[in-house]
């Protein structure tokens, strides 16, 4: 019952060449303290899925500018040029989807689905090579589900036993990201006995989450954070 582990402890199950699913929108929802662990251990290689890459230095993307990242699965990169740069030059491989589709390629890959069935990309290079099928006289591409060695999400609370409670946008690609992975890593901002949460507001069951580290808190500077702090010293706002 008991799933709380240390950080290092967790960090046995992310190796080099492995394949990472995470949580978070923009850095939202990513958690800071695993991140942090996998800078510090060094891992290389990633193959990453979710939603971005990040900014330069704020969640994810931390990872894409030490150039630890092989390949991402994602929707889009537009808020870290560093992944563009290295997609350009050839040092990183993307994969894009439209975010409803990764979305659902990583529910149905958590909830045990071959994949599913979208008419986005019919038509289009996008159909080359992917099987099709007709339903009703309407021909869908065939996507097949996503799932990854390791899943990491983050919580703003959790018990022992791995339930799992968000914080508003903070839910973002989480609860579909903790289902998905072979394994999968909780970092709490707070760890609260069993019994304590009210069932209602629990997202994440338990039963998908293999261990709970405590986190350390967000150590990066939100991008609206350093907007203000530019503002505040007459200097020009940025975007």
């Amino acid at each position: 019952m008991n799933k709380q582990r240390s950080l290092e402890e967790a960090l046995d199950w992310i190796t080099d060449g492995c394949t990472l699913m995470y949580g978070g929108f923009g850095g939202i929802g990513t958690p800071p303290t695993i991140i942090e662990g996998i800078l510090d251990k060094g891992v290389r290689d990633l193959t990453l899925i979710g939603n971005d890459t990040g900014f330069p230095w704020i969640g994810i993307g931390r990872l894409v500018t030490e150039g630890r990242v092989r390949k991402v699965i994602t929707s889009h990169i537009g808020s870290n040029p560093n992944a563009g740069r290295m997609m350009e030059d050839g040092r990183m491989e993307i994969i894009f989807y439209p975010q409803g589709t990764l979305a659902e390629k990583i529910r149905a890959g958590g909830v045990g689905l071959g994949g599913i069935l979208v008419d986005v990309g019919m038509g289009t290079t996008i159909a080359e090579g992917k099987e099709t099928v007709v339903i009703e006289g309407r021909t869908f591409l065939v996507e097949p589900a996503l799932t990854a060695d390791v899943a990491i999400v983050h919580a703003s609370k959790a018990d022992p036993y791995g339930n799992l409670v968000y914080d508003k946008s903070g839910r973002n690609f989480n609860p579909l990201v903790a289902m998905a992975g072979e394994r999968t890593i909780a970092e709490a901002d707070e760890i609260v006995p069993i019994g304590s949460l009210d069932p209602e507001l629990i997202v994440t069951p338990g039963i998908f989450v293999n261990a709970v580290i405590a986190g350390k808190g967000v150590n990066w500077q939100w991008v609206w954070e350093k907007r203000a702090a530019t503002e505040s010293q007459g200097g020009p706002p940025r975007s």
